[in-house]
């Protein structure tokens, strides 16, 4: 077996850190061009530089993601981004197109080149196609089965990696290639820009004897809306199947997000190694603290079979939410105070959590409030405001502060 890589989303330079030290091997991420996330906030070079510095102070990889299906026109400028790719050192890019992926090995030679889940990369030759060309990785498409990505693993190259799905929001549509957001809106999904139709609510209707159109049942109004994927139970069944990198889907989601899935899959994987006793036996831990961050319900995708629509389809378009991130601590102030940048509302005397990086969780109490001029407060009422506060334990740099609901 092959210890696997923790591969963690980040949509800005603040939780990219937070995936850091909140027990990332790898950082995934998109810069402000040619990446299917054109909505996050993505990276500019200069955060790109801080960032990927910062990842490998820490010994943390980074992959950028440029995995458009290109147009002739814009051929150039990605061979323009390439080359500015070159000053911020990533280990790896993750490209979609063939003709992309010509590009970057002229421009970047020496940079890893992996394929994205975008390709619908399903059977063993298709991965030796794209390690003939070069590349060092192959996203697994997320329609295959644990037995399918295992015939993969025993027909490919023993120094060829396998990437997997194994957290997060599920497109509905084959391998993310969708089109419902560029007819219904004209925005393209596959150049970055999907409004996420499949999460919306639909009438259905039926066409009676008499000509007439009727409406279905409510159980039809989320049929394009897929539950999330957790596989954080079935660690050992991810590890026999050869996969070598576990990737989290969440490039959009919050640092408390981003937070307690690492720190989750970080812990099961770290037990597993040590002791598949021990993994099971902190297994209520792991399912506990994976529901403290927005999710949808939880399903185990395709990897043991197709499922039928009750187990992958959500009956709902709202997440299930029990936390309120309130923010990270950013530093230390003369006092010893940690100052935050309030992301939610909480008041004096309010029991809030401190969850630490290495899995501890400490309930404390608001014991006061304090502006960026020292001025005492009630409550924290505005977005970003610098804070510091007295707790009735300690918090230290990257502890994130949540509230339950």
């Amino acid at each position: 077996m092959k210890r696997p890589e923790l591969l963690i989303p980040a949509g800005d330079l603040e939780t990219l850190k937070i995936a850091v030290m909140y027990g990332a091997d790898a950082i995934y991420l998109g810069g402000e061009e040619f990446s299917l996330r054109a909505k996050a906030k993505n990276f500019s070079m200069e955060d790109l530089k801080a960032g990927i510095d910062f990842a490998h102070e820490h010994h943390v990889r980074v992959y950028i993601a440029a995995n458009i299906f290109a147009r002739n026109e814009e051929l150039e400028g990605i061979r323009s981004y390439f080359e500015r790719l070159k000053n911020v050192n990533p280990d790896a890019l993750i490209i979609s197109d063939a003709g992309v992926l010509s590009i970057a090995k002229a421009v970047l030679p020496d940079v890893e080149m992996h394929i994205s889940t975008q390709w619908s990369n399903a059977n063993y030759r298709t991965y030796r196609f794209w390690y003939e060309a070069g590349a060092n990785k192959v996203v697994a498409a997320r329609e295959l089965t644990l037995k399918e990505i295992k015939e993969i693993r025993n027909n490919i190259p023993k120094d060829m990696q396998i990437e997997c799905f194994i957290h997060g929001a599920m497109c509905i549509s084959y391998s993310g290639k969708c089109l419902l957001s560029n007819y219904f809106t004209g925005k393209d999904s596959n150049h970055g820009e999907c409004t996420h139709p499949c999460r919306w609510k639909y009438t259905v209707y039926e066409k009676t004897e008499d000509g007439e159109y009727e409406p279905l049942t409510d159980q039809y109004a989320h049929l394009f809306n897929s539950k999330d994927l957790c596989m954080i139970d079935h660690i050992p069944d991810l590890i026999d199947a050869g996969i070598d990198s576990f990737k989290i889907e969440g490039r959009m989601k919050t640092a408390l997000y981003v937070a307690t899935v690492a720190r989750t899959y970080r812990k099961a994987i770290d037990d597993f190694w040590k002791d598949p006793e021990l993994y099971k036996a902190n297994m209520n831990w792991y399912l506990e603290e994976i529901c403290k961050c927005t999710y949808r319900d939880f399903c185990t995708g395709f990897f043991y079979g197709k499922p039928d629509s009750s187990a992958q389809i959500y009956d709902s378009n709202t997440y299930i939410k029990k936390y309120t991130y309130l923010g990270f601590v950013e530093s230390i102030d003369e006092e010893g105070l940690p100052v935050i940048s309030q992301r939610n509302k909480f008041c004096l005397g309010d029991e809030i959590e401190i969850m630490k990086p290495d899995g501890r969780n400490i309930f404390v109490q608001v014991k006061a409030i304090y502006d960026k001029d020292h001025h005492s407060m009630e409550s924290a009422p505005h977005p970003q405001q610098e804070l510091h506060l007295e707790l009735t334990a300690a918090a230290e740099v990257y502890d994130i502060l949540r509230a339950k609901d």
